[in-house]
């Protein structure tokens, strides 16, 4: 092309069993970032589970972007959206303002991993091919696509910061969000994570953990063949309870969880807590390359501190033992912050057809980054570490160490 993108051909299909594992895997996994909920094992788990289908409001249409010798280069995972659920970056109030003004907003696409909000690729490339060029071409390919499905809106969510830049310059409007993460500073024990913080925050932190001991119960991280069918029951049953109580049903189907644990046993962290041989809940959990992602939680029975001691302080002594670089909490949950998840920016493009629609949303993401910003930096000065000064640094009392996080099924 004369401004020195590639050329590339654009095919869009209608699931994961239409491309070969190796391709796909190959881009997604291109710009070094070995991201679990990318690989071809998830995204297929998804489909051919029910979970991820039309019937459900997700119809795949994922992108394949193949170069002048045929050769696939890049890829996009895509969807056809009926609602807006189980997205993690809500836009229930533009589609009722579409609406209200005459127009259709479903229809739309999705450009993401479904029930997911963890930040990765989503202009998948192949290590050998992959070039600022070539993410270009991708970006301006799929305001393409949006144009000629002739929907009213096309997000991408939980992007990459420089992928988030250009999709901007392809015509995509900017929108920035947070989460929780915990950083690894090079910790050998809990211990030494402990020591970095103010001395109220360590000893909560500590009551909470002996709590949870004194409980009777008994919490144990399974990996890999350690996972077995009855754990997959159990934790289905204590997804199914949350679910029904957050949504009014369960986003993902049993028969995904066996074939999760079929095919990503290795990249699987369960967290399941006992009430003598009863289990009584569960944190799933996924590893990737230098991170653990947190995804989701449920209980069928309440004992104080375990959400805490399943979900954040497993997955720190898991990171800390595998020398995993942070762990990703999930979304929301500002009771984090007392816990050593700080706040870190997440980042969305939305590419809207109707000009003056369009214009509107500008204005308001404008206001919203901004006010987004502020929050992330206020929060991130309440932190519970020491200051370098020697100084001690507050918690709101939204992060307060005896507030109890709702039992959710994302942390």
């Amino acid at each position: 092309m004369p401004d020195g993108t590639p050329a590339l051909r654009l095919t869009l299909i209608g699931g994961m069993k239409e491309v070969p594992a190796a391709d796909w895997d190959a881009c997604a996994t291109g710009a070094g970032d070995d991201n679990p909920f990318l690989a071809h094992a998830f995204l297929s788990a998804l489909e051919e589970s029910g979970s991820a289908t039309p019937e459900a409001g997700w119809g795949p249409r994922h992108v394949l972007a193949h170069d002048d010798s045929g050769r696939l280069v890049g890829a996009v995972p895509l969807y056809v959206k009926g609602h807006s659920f189980g997205e993690y970056v809500f836009d229930w109030a533009w589609a009722e303002a579409y609406e209200r003004a005459g127009g259709e907003y479903y229809p739309k696409l999705l450009a993401g991993v479904p029930f997911t909000p963890v930040t990765g690729p989503r202009l998948l490339m192949r290590g050998d091919a992959a070039s600022p060029a070539l993410r270009t071409a991708l970006a301006r390919g799929l305001a393409e696509v949006g144009r000629q499905l002739d929907v009213s809106s096309l997000h991408v969510n939980f992007c990459h910061k420089d992928e988030w830049d250009e999709l901007a310059n392809a015509g995509f409007l900017k929108r920035e969000g947070q989460q929780y993460h915990w950083e690894n500073r090079g910790y050998e024990t809990f211990d030494d994570f402990l020591a970095t913080l103010s001395s109220r925050k360590r000893k909560n932190i500590r009551k909470e953990r002996e709590a949870v001991r004194e409980s009777g119960l008994t919490v144990q991280t399974l990996n890999g063949a350690a996972i077995e069918p009855r754990h997959w029951d159990a934790f289905y049953r204590f997804y199914e309870d949350t679910a029904g109580r957050k949504w009014g049903q369960a986003y993902l189907t049993r028969a995904f969880f066996d074939l999760l644990g079929a095919r990503m046993a290795d990249r699987v962290v369960l967290v399941m807590a006992f009430n003598g041989r009863k289990p009584v809940a569960g944190a799933l959990n996924l590893i990737g390359d230098g991170a653990l992602y947190g995804r989701n939680w449920g209980a069928i029975e309440h004992h104080p501190f375990l959400h805490f001691e399943a979900c954040y302080y497993r997955a720190i002594d898991f990171a800390i033992e595998r020398g995993l670089a942070r762990v990703e909490a999930g979304a929301g949950g500002r009771h984090k912050i007392a816990r050593g998840y700080l706040p870190a920016a997440t980042y969305s493009a939305h590419w809207i057809k109707d000009s003056n629609f369009r214009q509107a949303i500008a204005r308001y993401l404008t206001a919203e980054r901004n006010q987004v910003a502020h929050e992330r930096e206020a929060l991130g000065e309440h932190g519970p570490f020491r200051k370098d000064n020697g100084s001690v640094a507050a918690a709101d009392d939204a992060a307060a160490p005896n507030s109890q996080a709702r039992d959710e099924d994302d942390f």
